[in-house]
Formats: structure tokens, sequence, C-alpha cells
């Protein structure tokens, strides 16, 4: 016993020490994979501005209550809408620290008497207005405090419904401050705008003037651009001579991708034919159209209503609507699907109708969620409308029935009228009866949305109207093609293993079979989707997982399978020579075409001389101002200054002038002015400054101190 305890002890002691190695093995390998904060130290920052941190739970309430209230405003809860929402709260974070640090040095704050006076004044906000608004209009100023009061006395331990206002109240009060330490901040910001009269005067004298010049004129454009090439290091010394207009706020990603879209096979298009057309005969003999196609999952359901030819939207209405009452037209092609139609009956109606309603709902849609909710049962809904039917008969005005008892927000204010209604817009029960009786015709309907009163005022036209049941399977991508359509995309995957090999195998297996490869830039490490592509967040953090050269898929996203390969990563900072190309180039390509061309040029003489030499002509141009003209050499801004040039009055401009389209020789021929009006400079003074504060007004001073702020973004690990 004493042996084996002797080995347990010797080897209990190894064992220990490799298995403590082993996760050493593990957190070392996950730190250095960049999936762990050892090294780092664990954060709960998603940024910071100016070294100030943006804690997570501060951003998350934040962007929560940005999706919420997207939410609340019928917003669809998308990938682009959430990446909206994500972006919003950051810029509203961002803004905050950056015009906090503002107000604080600048003193600005908002007192208590000033809050009360914001919300109890005589300018208070427009929705806190209508939430408390007495019988008359007015604001009822002692119930919007006495519900203030309320709250703040209230601690919500034990109504959690209070405490939930509460923390509105809160956030309502929050952004009310925020909105009048802003205002404070650029009326501070536009009142500093100051115009001089010695500007004013100087400005006018110098609008006075007028030129008439001659000139000959070599546009770039005589140059090829493909003679002119531009290397690396040259746009490299341009953007750092220019660093500020080339700066890179944050890190970026280009790829280039091929999509391989999940699109039904023939075989598929097929299977969808000879679904619908299986059941042809009992289409055919069945008498209750919405009972069967719903039985039957037709992709169209079925609208119980007459609905005028110029109304039906179908493609081929003319080919379908040929067909006799009750025989069944088709199998044909409308937009994704395989259809049958039957005309169920025919009739004449008016083209389009007036009518007013009052609705007492028994459902309505829940604006935070989009959902119906019910709101009355079904015999209280029918006993009032009975009710409503009967007071209108008796002599009741139907505008204060309206004013009173109508739940459809969509006609409450306009008296429940809806005008030039054109038929199949409303729902069927609906539309039969405004289409299908007479003007002066009133009734009870009774809808998914609850039970109308409703009253046709008037008709306007004739013609033939239809009901027509359209029965459709859509043309759907089997599960059989869409292992096809990502085989394909694993293939090329298989064959592409760097840039190159992706490049030259696109080439090869891919372009002539119409499959494009195509590049999406500017891909934010944030960003939810990228531009035709589709929304997939693991797509992007793939992509952010990479190395340039590096192979991304087969990924699923959006509705086919794409493989990428990462072509440019872009740090914060300058941008590089391949991002900043595209805007450089251009620059420099014209301005070795300039000195190509006043090479070419030599010296100057006369217009005649360098005609002859460009083989362009003389040309002139008179009233040249420094106010501009409709004449393009107007916006030529060095030929302008050379022509008002005292010392070159009268002669030829001894030296080529580089512009933006072109190379200039220019002759002024004459300088002078024109007689200006009597003005009240004063008046003029006046009228400048306004113009310069209401333009500052539109300027966001919070722009140019987020260029100037040390801001980092570190989103991307949290969402």
């Amino acid at each position: 016993m004493s042996v084996i305890q002797s080995i347990r002890d010797k080897y209990a002691r190894i064992a220990v020490i490799a298995i403590a190695l082993s996760l050493l093995g593990f957190i070392l390998m996950d730190a250095l994979s960049g999936r762990s904060n050892l090294f780092d130290g664990y954060s709960d920052t998603v940024g910071s501005v100016d070294g100030e941190d943006i804690k997570y739970d501060d951003f998350n309430r934040a962007y929560d209550a940005g999706l919420q209230n997207a939410k609340s405003q019928g917003y669809p809860s998308t990938d682009e809408t959430n990446q909206q929402v994500l972006q919003a709260a950051w810029t509203e974070q961002v803004n905050d620290k950056l015009m906090q640090d503002e107000y604080e040095a600048l003193g600005l704050s908002i007192s208590e008497a000033e809050l009360n006076d914001m919300l109890f004044g005589d300018n208070p906000p427009a929705d806190l207005k209508q939430a408390f608004t007495d019988s008359l209009g007015r604001y009822d100023v002692a119930r919007a405090q006495e519900y203030f009061r309320t709250l703040k006395s209230n601690k919500g331990a034990a109504n959690p419904q209070s405490l939930e206002q509460k923390q509105q109240i809160n956030q309502y009060l929050t952004a009310l401050k925020k909105q009048r330490l802003d205002a404070k901040y650029n009326a501070l910001f536009t009142s500093t705008n100051y115009i001089p009269k010695w500007m004013v005067e100087k400005r006018n004298a110098d609008n006075a003037q007028i030129a008439n010049i001659s000139y000959v004129a070599v546009p770039y454009t005589t140059i090829a651009d493909s003679t002119v090439k531009i290397s690396d290091d040259e746009i490299k010394s341009y953007i750092n001579k220019h660093s500020k207009d080339f700066r890179q706020e944050k890190d970026s990603r280009t790829i280039s991708y091929v999509l391989f879209n999940i699109a039904p096979s023939a075989a598929d298009t097929a299977e969808a034919r000879n679904s619908l057309t299986a059941l042809k005969t009992a289409f055919d003999s069945t008498t209750d159209y919405e009972e069967f196609l719903e039985r039957n999952n037709s992709f169209t359901p079925y609208y119980n209503g007459y609905v005028n030819k110029k109304d039906i939207q179908q493609p081929n209405k003319d080919s379908i609507l040929s067909a006799p009452v009750g025989v069944v037209y088709g199998p044909y092609i409308d937009g994704s699907s395989y259809v049958f139609s039957k005309i169920v009956g025919v009739r004449n109606q008016p083209d389009t109708v007036k009518i007013r309603h009052i609705l007492v709902a028994t459902q309505q849609q829940n604006p935070q969620t989009g959902q119906m909710m019910a709101v009355r049962d079904d015999s209280s809904a029918k006993r009032l409308i009975d009710s409503i039917q009967r007071v209108h008969k008796a002599g009741s005005s139907f505008d204060t029935l309206v004013a009173q008892f109508s739940e459809d927000p969509g006609s409450k204010d306009k008296g429940g009228v809806y005008e030039d209604v054109t038929s199949g817009k409303m729902v069927p029960a609906f539309n039969d009866f405004i289409f299908g009786n007479a003007t002066g015709a009133t009734g009870v309907v009774k809808t998914d949305f609850g039970y109308h009163y409703i009253e046709v005022l008037s008709q306007k036209g004739s013609s033939p109207a239809y009901k027509v049941a359209y029965f459709s399977r859509p043309i759907t991508t089997s599960q059989r093609t869409e292992e096809s359509i990502y085989n394909q995309a694993r293939m090329f995957r298989a064959n592409a293993d760097g840039l190159e090999s992706f490049n030259a195998t696109w080439e090869k297996e891919l372009k002539n079979k119409g499959i494009n490869k195509l590049t999406a830039t500017d891909i934010s490490p944030v960003d939810y989707s990228i531009q035709g592509v589709g929304g997939s967040r693991k797509f992007i953090r793939d992509i952010y997982d990479a190395d340039r050269g590096d192979i991304i898929g087969p990924e699923k996203v959006g509705n086919g399978y794409v493989v990428a390969v990462v072509t440019d990563i872009e740090k914060e900072g300058v941008q590089s020579v391949t991002r900043a190309r595209s805007r450089v180039e251009p620059v420099l390509r014209n301005r070795k075409k300039a000195e190509m061309i006043k090479k070419n040029i030599g010296a100057v003489t006369t217009l005649e001389a360098v005609s002859a030499k460009v083989k362009q002509p003389v040309q002139t141009a008179d009233s040249i101002s420094m106010a501009g003209n409709a004449n393009p050499i107007s916006f030529e801004s060095r030929v302008v200054g050379a022509a008002f040039n005292p010392d070159n009055k009268g002669k030829v401009v001894n030296a080529a002038l580089e512009g933006q389209s072109g190379v200039y020789v220019i002759k002024v021929n004459s300088v002078g002015t024109v007689p200006v009006a009597n003005a009240d400079i004063e008046q003029m003074r006046k009228q400048l400054e306004a113009q310069a504060r209401q333009s500052a007004m539109y300027q966001r001073p919070v722009d140019v101190l987020r260029k100037n702020a040390k801001i980092k973004d570190k989103r991307e690990k949290f969402f």
C-alpha cells in the first residue's frame, strides 16, 4: 500500500502541473488570437472621446431607446434599421461628450427656474401643450404641474408603471435640457458673425470692376489620360502635404466578392406549374373560393369584391378578362408565381366614389408592436353602431357623430370623408357597399376592423367591374437547387486561395457564365449589412478577422452565397494610397498635363503666336467681374485674378496660367467700372451680417469638434 501511495503522491503532482500547463496554454492561445482580454484587461466601454469613456450601459440604453422609438414609428426591425439606430446612438453619445465640455467651459447650464419656465411658461413644448389641453384648447398649466409633482413624489416601489413613467419623463427632460443648451450655444456661435463697414465698401468696389480679356485656352482633355502616369510615391507625397484632407476617421475594409444567387431552377419552375395544374379540376368546380384558396395554400388570397378593369393591376389583364365567366384561364406566370384565374362575376359600377363613415372598432393596430389588438367585443360594437345609425337618421349631425365616436384615424379629422375612392382599395365588404349602392345610401358594414356606418355621398363614371379568383403557387427554390448553388460556391472557394487566384478563377470559371465579380468599399466594423450583398453581422466580423488576401465564405447572406477576398485594409489615421488614389490622381494628372502644355507653349509673346502653336483659337470674354457671371472662364480664379491685377492692364500676361479645366494665356484689353447704385452701406452691412448669421444656424459646430477630437470606437466588440 505504501508503494502505491508513493506512486499516487508523485504522479498526482505531475498531473496537476500538466493540467495547469494545459489550461495556461488554452488561455494564452485565446489571448494571442485576440479573443481574450487577458492583457488588455476587462473593459465595459464601447469607446472614448478625448480619453473620456463611453460606458456600455449608457450606450446600450440609448441604443435600446432608439430601437423602441423606431418601432413605435412603424419602422421594420431589419439589419438596416438596426445599423441606422446604432450609428445614431453613437453620434448622440459622442456629441454629448464633446458638447458637455463646451457647456462647462462657457458656464452654460439650465437652472430649475428656467426648466419650469420651459415647461409651464408662455412657450411650452408643443407635445406637452397637446397632452395637457383643456376643453377650450388652452394649455392647462395646473394639470401639467400636478402631473410632474405626482411623478416626482412617487418613488415607484409599489407601482412599476409609475416608475416607468418617471423614467420616461426624466429622459424627456434630459432631451429638453440638451435642446435648450444647444440653442444657447448656437446663439453664442452665430452672434460672433460681424461684417465691418470697410469690408462692404471694398466688396462693392471690387464687384464694380469689369474686365475685357482675350485668351487662348488649352483644355486638359487635349492630352489623353492614358499618357500620363501617376506613381504611388507621388500620391503618397500629396497625401502627406494635405493630410488633414485625407483623414481616415475609422477602420474600413474593401472586398471583391462573387455572389451566387439562390434562384429557382428549371426543375423548380416545372414543379410549381405541375403542383398548380394538378388542382385545376378542383379549382374549376369549387364555389367557396376563399376556403379553397386558403386550404390549398394559394399565394394570392381571395378578394371577395368587384374591381373596375382600370384598377386591376395584373400585367396580362386583357387576356384574363377575355375569358368567359366561370372558366379557368391559365396557368400563366405573374412575377414569381404560376397562376390560374377565374372570373366569378361581372357588373357595371362607378369609377370613383366619395363616402363618409364612422368606425366603431373591435380591434386596432398597436403602434408599439404593429400587431392587431382587441379594443371592444363584437356585441358592444354592434349595439353602439346601431345606436349611431338611429340617431343619425333621427337628424343628428354626421360631423358631430364622427368627432364623438369614430375610431378611424385616417378620416376622423376630415369628417369621416374619403374622396375619389377607387375600387379594390378598401376591404371587400366596405368596397362592395360603396360601389354597389347608389348615392345617398346609408348602412352598417362589418369588417375585420369593426363596424362601419357608411353614407355614399357621390359617384363618378361607370365601367365594367370584375370579381376574380386567383389561385397561385410561388416558384420557389428547392433544397436540392440550393445545395447545388452552395456546392458551386464551395468549388469556387476551393480553387481560390488568395487575391490573384480569386481573380484568375473567376475569370476562368465564372465570367462567361454571367456571374459578376463586384466590389464593396468602406465596410465599417460596426456595419450590419453591405450594399449589394445583404445583412449579416457574422460576415462583417469575418471580414475584420481576415487579413488582406484572405478568402471568406461561402457565407449565406441575403438571397445568395458569397465568396469574398479582402483587397484593402484601411486603419484609422491618414488614408492609404489605394484609398486616396481616386481623389488625388485626377489632380496630379492635370498638374502634369499643365506642365506639358506650358512646356509646349514656351515663352509667351503674343496670343496669335500661342494660338498657332497649340492650334486653339483666340477668344474674347467681356464683362468679367469678381462677382462672377455666366461665362465659364469666370470660374477660373487665376484668370480672374490676373485680369484685375493692375500690372497686367493692356498687356499679355507673360506666363501661362494653370486653371481648373486647362491652361490659359490671357491679354487684359481693358479694365473699367460700372456705376454702383447709391447704396445704404449700413443697411447692406446689416443684411450681409444677417445672412452670415442665418447661414451659421445651419452649420454644426460639433462637426468641427469631432474632427479635432480623439475618438475611439470599439462598438464592434459588443454589437
